[in-house]
């Protein structure tokens, strides 16, 4: 993205009339500007500003009924249909945890909140988006038949921003982080492994020791981690669904993380991308774009935490799966073979 670009609002909108088909990600490639600066050349020909902390949006949201929540990154998209609910609130993150809609949010990348209304092919389209400082889409709501249209119309006229610009400024969109290993703490990094009760202290730990979780990887070796082929994505998918085992599905960007917990029933692949398409959750991935896989074992206080976790060529982290840990609900023995049977690396190709 060229995130100085010179259209201007009009030229913009003159574009787009040429170029309907075209997804607005897509189209906003092409044409060398942030998909933030599309959505905002129909400010005030509907589309409106409102303001971007979650806290607003999340209450806009439970206001609205049954929806479908998007987020995604360049690589894998992720789309649940549910009510927002239990929303908690955070300065450095936030939380939906609600059956259907699970969601972790960090404010500091909620940047530009847009009310949308577009005409489409299937008559007039509903979102509320949400982008960061970069003008890259962090989370998107897009409302159903079943929708509170009332709590929509309200929040138009209650949310909007007194600065309703067709113009946003956005800065450049922050390179992916290289992965960072310190070989000579790899001794430190096992120990410190070991001693895990949690899988949320993975990344504290990996700060203290000045690496990231990429880099982690591929130092640590086995029994913590095992290199996979990129095939054996798609081979664990085809397994999850042939099985009936419930997975939690974690896609995300910098500034929202979104779960799928539950079955993945149809795979319906297309070109380059595998695509789950199941009533309430559809997943879309592309497969050329994963370069690098692990399967990853972490202790916790319920027994070892085991994921497949997928990495672009760049090193960004495509998506994340873990089997459902629930009582009455426990997948994770059946995730554990599924996983342990997938192909892995050699050890001189790593």
């Amino acid at each position: 993205m060229a995130e100085n670009s010179s259209l201007s609002p009009a030229q913009i909108r003159e574009h787009r009339a040429e170029h309907p088909g075209l997804r607005d990600r897509d189209f906003a490639e092409k044409f060398g500007i942030s998909e933030a600066q599309l959505v905002a050349a129909w400010c005030g020909e509907g589309v409106t500003r409102i303001p971007s902390h979650p806290d607003n949006v999340m209450a806009l949201a439970q206001s609205l009924g049954e929806v479908m929540a998007l987020t995604r990154n360049v690589s894998c998209v992720n789309e649940k249909v549910g009510v927002y609910e239990k929303y908690h609130t955070g300065h450095h993150a936030a939380m939906v945890l609600g059956e259907d809609i699970d969601l972790r949010m960090f404010p500091a990348h909620w940047c530009h909140a847009f009310i949308v209304e577009r005409e489409s092919d299937r008559g007039l389209r509903r979102s509320v988006q949400v982008f960061d400082a970069a003008g890259d889409a962090v989370h998107k709501i897009h409302l159903r038949d079943s929708s509170d249209l009332s709590a929509w119309e309200q929040a138009r006229w209650d949310l909007a921003v007194d600065d309703q610009s067709p113009v946003i400024e956005v800065e450049p969109r922050k390179p992916v982080e290289v992965a960072k290993s310190v070989p000579e703490k790899v001794e430190i990094l096992r120990k410190e492994w070991t001693r895990m009760t949690d899988t949320h202290q993975f990344l504290r730990l990996t700060s203290k020791l000045k690496m990231n979780r990429l880099g982690a990887y591929r130092i640590v070796g086995e029994p913590f981690v095992r290199a996979l082929t990129p095939g054996s994505v798609n081979q664990m998918l085809t397994e999850v669904k042939n099985s009936g085992i419930e997975v939690m599905v974690f896609v995300g960007n910098r500034g929202c993380i979104q779960i799928h917990s539950g079955p993945v029933e149809t795979l319906s692949p297309m070109g380059p991308w595998q695509n789950v398409m199941d009533p309430g959750f559809n997943l879309h991935l592309r497969l050329d774009h994963v370069a690098e896989v692990w399967a990853v074992t972490k202790p916790t206080q319920r027994g070892p935490a085991v994921s497949l976790e997928a990495f672009d060529a760049e090193g960004a982290l495509i998506f994340q799966v873990f089997g459902v840990g629930k009582e009455g609900r426990d997948s994770r023995p059946q995730w554990q073979e599924i996983v342990a049977g997938l192909e892995g690396l050699q050890a001189e190709a790593v």
